[in-house]
């Protein structure tokens, strides 16, 4: 599968727009262009979910990237693309089906839009005939395929997209554009301009503090549901960073779920706890092994100890292990179960299982809820104070670390509406969670280590280096204890909690 970030921009442009009157910065030109004929058919659900969320899969016929195109939106401005041939299938390959799964499930896939694009592509080339972007000059004419209906439209515009230029060059070559008559497009892609305002709905009002306090928690609950949502592809792709953002959003609706249940049936929604726990310690597994495996070979590299064979055993042990993980987490993304918790999961927000609680004014329910998730941290820092051995305190330590998470992520969840106060109180236990995460990180990382170096020893390895790094993470834990009391005392400063009344 190929792929690359797309960064481009529209504009809209009159029959009669000519490129002679554009001024190019000083040292680039625009190349004559090329002439290309392209024809492009969309796919979607009949209810067009891709549409909804700026997703677009396409076949095209013609042009140099003639196949089919997955276009998944990432910052403003970029779309991740990603390619498959043509082959001889009507129905889009299987590897793109896959990245969209999250939002289609088991819907099957419809044409929605044609689109015929007469386009002539110019090059802006910079010095030493570097090309810094691509200037795609389209005469478009679409078929929008609506309740049964075919929708006629044409229209002239302008595709500039980056090459080896940069966002400067890009801005300067918009203003440029702009000052000879182009205009910058509404909207993101052709699809969006043939459909018009048939399928984008409007986003969901955060509710304020004046609002219910059911509102406040339904709107915490959207924003997590659609970061899940988002982080699918990226863990199918084995993306940076994309497994850690999907297992949050778990963990964070596991949260508000359990913070706020008072709000809500808990026959509805506790299955859904379990399930969201389900998926989440499947993602657990994979996340703490990349995460371990991480750690262990950056201490290794900042020691200059990469060629050591301590490394190699790091590598074989935990590469092994993730791999495991990961194909657990693959088979698991695309089961019935999981599609079944996305079901649930769209209900839980389109019509809430309020309780009568769920009416109460913001203002006085949710202060009181997360009071009670921060009343939790208490008791579980009482409990590790109590802790007789050091191995208790191990274990009284991690669950100071949840109830942490689950304190802050309350605070998270109330801060639209309640601003500053909730956002200091979520930073001050995120804090708290980040340096016993580094505890905890440390725990599990000299047990690894230890059951690592009798394998290593049996294989005939040197295991000196093993128990170096085990003795260092040793020192940071250590070092984590020496600043707990500072950082529990931060937390739980009165000044903190005056809002929750």
């Amino acid at each position: 599968m190929q792929s690359h970030v797309e960064i481009e921009l529209k504009f809209t442009v009159a029959d009669d727009f000519a490129f002679g009157a554009v001024t190019l910065p000083d040292a680039v030109r625009l190349e004559d262009g090329r002439d290309l004929t392209l024809e492009a058919e969309y796919f979607d659900t009949a209810d067009r979910r891709l549409f909804a969320r700026g997703i677009t899969l396409r076949r095209r016929r013609g042009g140099d990237d003639e196949g089919w195109h997955l276009k998944l939106p990432r910052s403003a401005g970029e779309r991740e693309e990603l390619a498959e041939p043509l082959g001889e299938e009507d129905a889009p390959p299987v590897a793109l089906q896959r990245l969209v799964a999250v939002h289609v499930r088991r819907e099957p896939f419809v044409p929605i839009a044609r689109i015929a694009t007469r386009r002539t592509v110019r090059r802006v080339v910079g010095d030493g005939g570097v090309v810094l972007a691509e200037l795609a000059d389209d005469d478009v004419t679409a078929e929008a395929f609506t309740g049964g209906e075919v929708e006629l439209s044409t229209w002239r515009e302008l595709e500039l997209e980056l090459v080896d230029g940069d966002r400067q060059l890009l801005e300067t070559l918009s203003k440029r554009l702009q000052a000879a008559g182009a205009h910058r497009s509404s909207d993101a892609s052709k699809l969006g301009r043939a459909l018009g305002d048939h399928s984008r709905g409007a986003d969901r009002d955060s509710a304020g503090v004046d609002g219910s306090a059911g509102e406040v928690v339904r709107a915490y609950l959207e924003q997590q549901i659609n970061k899940l949502k988002a982080a699918d592809p990226g863990v199918r792709l084995d993306a940076e960073d994309q497994l850690h953002q999907l297992r949050v959003a778990c963990r964070r609706l596991r949260t508000a779920l359990k913070t706020f249940r008072p709000l809500f049936d808990r026959e509805q929604t506790d299955p859904i706890r379990d399930e969201l726990r389900w998926i989440a310690t499947s993602l657990g597994d994979a996340r703490d092994t990349e995460v371990l495996h991480g750690r262990l070979v950056d201490e290794l590299e900042d020691d200059g100890s990469g060629g050591d064979p301590a490394h190699s055993r790091i590598d074989a042990d935990l590469g092994k292990q993730y791999r495991t993980a990961r194909k657990q987490v693959l088979r698991h993304l695309d089961s019935a179960r999981y599609f079944r918790l996305l079901d649930r999961l769209d209900a839980l927000v389109e019509n809430p299982p309020f309780t009568a609680d769920a009416s109460a004014a913001a203002s006085k329910r949710i202060p009181r809820l997360v009071r009670k998730a921060f009343r939790a941290v208490r008791r579980e820092h009482d409990a590790a104070a109590r802790a007789s051995s050091d191995e208790e305190r191990v274990i009284a330590l991690h669950e100071v670390r949840k109830a942490a998470k689950r304190a802050r992520y309350a605070g998270e969840a109330a801060a639209p509406s309640f601003g500053k106060d909730a956002t200091r109180f979520a930073a001050a236990f995120e804090k708290l969670q980040d340096l016993l995460g580094e505890h905890r990180d440390s725990f599990v990382a000299r047990q690894t280590l230890g059951e690592m170096a009798p394998r290593a020893h049996a294989a005939g390895e040197d295991t000196f280096t093993i128990g170096v790094l085990a003795g260092r993470e040793e020192e940071r834990a250590a070092a984590v204890l020496r600043r707990y009391d500072a950082a529990w005392d931060a937390a739980s400063a009165r000044k903190l909690r005056r809002w929750l009344t």
